[in-house]
């Protein structure tokens, strides 16, 4: 079934975080639905649609920003009551307006997470979920990892209280009090989680959920085990999930799975006969959508897709067609209602250009005075730095609530620039002094007029740390610039998985010494990414990591005095020797450091880069052949008379070229894994074999596996 969704916008308000829009219970069968919107400038608005203008219901007053809103009301009644949470205070409001609750939850960090089910609150903050009832205490549970949403299964249905928590370490834990009754590990840092069909299905046990590299799937919770329903895969590279609904837009009688991502992409998925998802419709909104919802809004009977942007944008995609009317002479001509609208904007725009030349002028006569104070402009900036696994790359996005006239990305550490379809900006780069600056990357990206959102790809190189900074500017008088810092760390291209292959070769590295479960926990942090900032509790603490660009694998596990770390790969343990001796070094902590290699992890990881390398010789040579491929196809008139090989390479062309573009450096960062891995094979055999490097580039432009690992063996 094809579906045709028009795009409408209804109204603006400030900029909105992740899941702060709800639409309230419909009256009656057909009429239209109340939209709850809150927003950073801590005002919660209620609106209504009148005739295709937003008819405000109710506005609170402006305060702390808002971070999360729910609907709650009695089990069993119309759930209609707003509840929303600023820091960590929860505040209640009828349909009509009034407060009629106001929580101090006595939480040391903000709230960024909430539900709310009857007479049950339950609200996370970074690490710490509590649950109260009546507002009285009755739950708590301290997280491993950073808490992203919470969700509870339908008490009604279930016939239990059941907290489900999102964490950032790619798992859901799912609780039974104040225990953990067991977790469910999801293929990416889960983001965002919603009851499937709003009321968790027929058992009241199955949960969408939507990680921030994008993938989307079903899980079932039932009371002793989690069953996986299915996972949508994130092929096409598209945004981090943000938000999730199911409605039946599509008026088949099941509902539809609604999906907003931080790249705009607004996306509806219809279920097939054997409950597999289908993406039936798609669109993409200029800024990210924060929240999602399923109903009708703009007109009667017409049932539509409401979605809010991170600027605050309220808009629908409906069911109900353009109001157009196709008159004599096949001349389009607009309803009646519509000219009055488009007459009204007009009226107002005007009003607003009058008002901004006003302020501008003012502006300029008062700069002119010698007591004159410029105040800078708040803006707000939406950033995220996160580890892609499909490529191993750093996605860097940066998002404004207005336009973006450019940015200046400024590195003190060796990373590759990759190019990004979405990115419209004209990159320039300028020359930069490594040595006595401290600079390897110079990049100045100007934007075109109205672009509020960047999309960035970096790639950095393990063992090279330091800090990626982003001057972003906006399109703003005065001038006014905001500065963002993002850590490439030692072994920057590691990430959390939850078990390791243990068959593999390791290679040991161990130290003991002075130091507090505190202080190495901190080196490890400095170390690697994915780890939570929080010393974990209890005496000691196992991590596994996987490296994403190799796949070889690494253990870190320690308590107080002692720390061990494992890894198929050398060149891992010799980074982690190099800096956390160094780190050690700083706080003055003697440390005896102790490992053993294992000689057959080396042509294991050889082994592992293999296949990667000869992909990339390969394209290299096809690469280089086109130009000469082409010119003989021009000057033969045909390619007939070419063998196959070669007249694949010309079909191919477009498609060579543009991956050769997208991965740049890609061969020479893998030489370079190589030389490192082999000088480190020495370095610990306590020899410097950096003078045999050049012999080695030579074996590597000649590539065969059994030469590398001969040469690798006779050192």
């Amino acid at each position: 079934m094809e579906l045709s969704l028009n795009h409408v916008d209804y109204l603006q308000v400030g900029v909105t975080s992740q899941k702060t829009m709800k639409l309230l219970p419909a009256v009656g069968r057909k009429a239209t639905q109340k939209v709850a919107v809150a927003d950073h400038d801590g005002v919660v608005n209620c609106f209504g649609m009148k005739k295709g203008e937003a008819v405000p219901v109710f506005k609170s007053l402006p305060g702390q920003k808002i971070s999360r809103l729910e609907l709650g009301g009695a089990l069993g009644t119309p759930q209609e009551k707003i509840f929303v949470c600023s820091g960590s205070e929860v505040r209640g409001f009828t349909k009509k307006g009034k407060q009629f609750l106001s929580f101090e939850a006595n939480l040391t960090e903000s709230i960024n997470a909430m539900h709310v089910s009857g007479a049950d609150l339950f609200v996370c903050a970074s690490y710490i979920y509590n649950h109260y009832c009546d507002c009285k205490d009755q739950d708590y549970y301290l997280s491993g990892d950073k808490i992203n949403d919470i969700v509870c299964l339908p008490v009604e249905t279930v016939g239990r209280t059941v907290p489900v928590l999102a964490c950032q370490d790619r798992v859901l834990r799912v609780l039974q009090g104040s225990e953990l009754l067991y977790d469910v590990e999801v293929p990416g840092p889960p983001s965002v989680l919603e009851l499937h069909n709003r009321d968790g299905g027929k058992n009241g046990e199955e949960v969408l959920y939507g990680t921030t590299d994008g993938k989307l799937g079903l899980i079932q919770l039932t009371s002793s085990a989690p069953v996986s329903k299915w996972e949508v895969d994130n092929e096409k590279k598209k945004g981090g999930v943000l938000c999730i609904d199911t409605f039946d837009i599509l008026g088949d009688g099941v509902k539809d799975i609604l999906v907003g991502r931080d790249d705009g992409t607004v996306e509806v998925y219809g279920l097939d006969s054997s409950n597999e998802p289908t993406l039936r419709f798609e669109n993409v909104l200029s800024e990210s959508v924060t929240s999602i919802q399923g109903g009708c809004v703009g007109k009667e009977s017409y049932e539509e897709v409401l979605t809010t942007t991170y600027t605050g944008w309220v808009s629908g995609l409906t069911t109900e067609p353009q109001q157009m009317e196709a008159g004599p002479g096949d001349e389009v001509k607009m309803s009646r209602e519509t000219q009055t609208k488009v007459a009204a904007l007009r009226a107002e725009l005007e009003q607003l250009q009058v008002k901004v030349m006003q302020g501008r002028e003012k502006y300029q006569q008062s700069s002119l005075s010698s007591t004159a104070v410029s105040v800078v402009p708040v803006f707000s900036i939406n950033d995220r730095f996160t580890l892609c696994q499909d490529d191993a790359s750093y996605s860097l996005t940066l998002e404004v609530q207005t336009a973006i006239d450019n940015l200046l990305l400024q590195s003190d550490v060796p990373i590759d620039l990759l190019d990004v379809d979405k990115n419209s900006a004209v990159v320039s780069f300028s020359e930069c002094d490594s040595e006595p600056n401290g600079n390897f990357l110079l990049a100045t990206y100007r934007c075109q007029a109205n672009t509020t959102r960047l999309e960035l790809k970096v790639r950095s190189i393990e063992g090279q740390y330091g800090t990626l900074q982003a001057y972003v500017t906006p399109r703003l008088q005065p001038k006014t610039c905001q500065v963002r810092q993002y850590q490439i760390k030692p072994l920057s291209l590691h990430q959390r998985t939850h078990n390791i292959d243990q068959d593999r070769p390791m290679n040991t590295l161990r130290l003991v010494g002075q130091f507090s479960f505190a202080e190495i926990h901190s080196w490890v942090v400095f170390c690697l990414p994915e780890v939570p900032e929080k010393t974990p509790a209890g005496e000691n603490i196992t991590f596994y990591f996987q490296n994403t660009f190799l796949g070889t694998q690494l253990e870190a596990s320690y308590c107080k005095g002692e720390g061990n770390f494992k890894s198929d790969n050398i060149s891992t343990i010799s980074i982690l020797k190099d800096v956390l001796s160094k780190e050690a070094t700083k706080r003055k902590i003697n440390l005896n450091i102790s490992y053993e290699v294992n000689e057959d992890s080396v042509s294991h990881t050889l082994k592992m880069i293999h296949p990667k390398l000869e992909y990339q010789l390969l394209l290299a040579k096809k690469v280089q052949l086109i130009d000469a491929l082409k010119e003989l196809q021009v000057h033969e008139g045909n390619a007939d008379f070419l063998i196959p090989e070669y007249r694949s390479i010309l079909d191919e062309s477009a498609r060579l070229l543009e991956e050769y573009k997208k991965q740049p450096a890609h061969l020479e960062r893998l030489y370079g894994m190589i030389t490192d891995l082999f000088i480190d094979k020495f370095k610990f055999k306590g020899q410097n074999v950096k003078t045999k490097v050049s012999q080695l580039l030579e074996i590597l432009d000649n590539y065969d596996l059994n030469s590398l690992m001969e040469f690798f063996n006779d050192g």
